[in-house]
């Protein structure tokens, strides 16, 4: 029996997060009977602090996996799977300052997903963006295994640092759930929209995923939008939430965690909108994918690797009303390379394969 410990995540069951529902998809039936999953989780944010799920047993670390204390989250969690594991695999770089010392007292192999260039992000200034790109240099540095999930971060580690990854993408066959056809139209009823006759963005409202570029192309479009995402988090959200609110063709919600709600709105979808610029493999792209609709998508390394290239790109207001206005449809490719490459039954294996 191999046992892995999972270090950097919330907890599971997961409600949210790309490397949360990594962890909750890699276990239970897509998990082989040869491996052991622990899953170090924080009590703060997991307050039902149950000790198993999926199969996979589960400790507790009295602090917030997020924020500040994500740093010592995660290095309390490597002191605590320092003994009793054949493998570390390590979610995320924000604790990997501490791997030159972890090292020297585990020489079982550790495995690090740097997740997407995590410094480059706009919400990140000064010591904060230094201390990042600090922590990743410590990752590739000391694990014994890096993992990617995008060719472009792949590429920029290979020139950055001279090393090799494995290239290991995000799953999204998850999306898919079984819904009653009188539970579909009660949910586009109660959102006043028809099937086809809206396009929908969903994401965390920052800069970096250029939301201000997606409302401005819908605007003046006379096309209807429908944009999820966390309207209240800061400056930026809250002035787009201003300023926006009072166009008819467009609906603002607040975050959506309603599985049955996110799958009508993707399903029933005109296009979707998908505008981040930063990242990796994208977790919201790869599960629009499935769906088969047409996406239309910042234009940037990441997102053509995802896509393989099959989508519609846009660098700027302009180029995506154009797109709106023109017609496009790519949703069958994308959805075929969607089955092809990103479903969790594969994800699960390939990371088995390294440990």
């Amino acid at each position: 029996m191999k046992k892995v410990a999972i270090i950097g995540t919330q907890g599971i069951p997961a409600n949210y997060g790309g490397f949360e529902t990594l962890v909750e998809n890699i276990i239970g039936d897509n998990c082989s009977d040869d491996i052991q999953y622990t899953v170090f989780c924080s009590s703060k944010d997991m307050p039902s602090k149950i000790k198993e799920h999926k199969g996979a047993r589960l400790k507790y670390v009295p602090l917030r996996a997020n924020g500040v204390q994500s740093i010592p989250y995660d290095i309390l969690s490597m002191m605590r799977s320092i003994c009793g594991y054949d493998t570390i695999l390590i979610l995320g770089v924000s604790g990997c300052i501490f791997l030159p010392v972890f090292k020297l007292f585990c020489r079982k192999k550790v495995i690090v997903n740097i997740d997407g260039l995590e410094y480059r992000r706009a919400k990140w200034k000064g010591w904060v963006k230094k201390f990042l790109k600090f922590s990743e240099k410590c990752a590739v540095r000391f694990a014994n295994v890096i993992i990617t999930d995008n060719k472009g971060i792949q590429d920029y580690v290979k020139q950055e640092y001279r090393k090799d990854t494995t290239l290991i993408a995000y799953g999204g066959d998850h999306a898919l759930i079984d819904i009653a056809k009188e539970r579909e139209t009660e949910i586009l009823k109660q959102y006043g929209i028809e099937a086809g006759g809206y396009s929908m963005s969903v994401c965390r409202i920052e800069p970096e995923n250029n939301c201000h570029m997606t409302l401005e192309a819908f605007k003046d479009s006379n096309e209807k939008l429908v944009f999820i995402g966390n309207w209240y988090r800061n400056g930026y959200s809250k002035k787009l939430k201003e300023e926006y609110s009072g166009y008819n063709n467009i609906t603002l919600l607040d975050s959506i965690y309603d599985l049955d709600i996110l799958y009508t709105l993707r399903k029933n979808t005109k296009y979707y909108i998908h505008g981040h610029s930063a990242g990796g493999t994208n977790p919201s792209l790869v599960e629009a994918m499935f769906f088969g609709r047409p996406i239309l998508s910042f234009d940037v390394i990441y997102n053509r690797e995802t896509t393989k290239n099959k989508a519609h790109y846009y660098t700027n207001a302009e180029d995506l009303q154009q797109l709106i206005h023109q017609g496009v449809d790519n949703g069958k490719e994308l959805k075929q390379i969607a089955c092809e490459q990103y479903t969790w039954a594969k994800i699960a294996k390939e990371y088995e394969a390294l440990y």
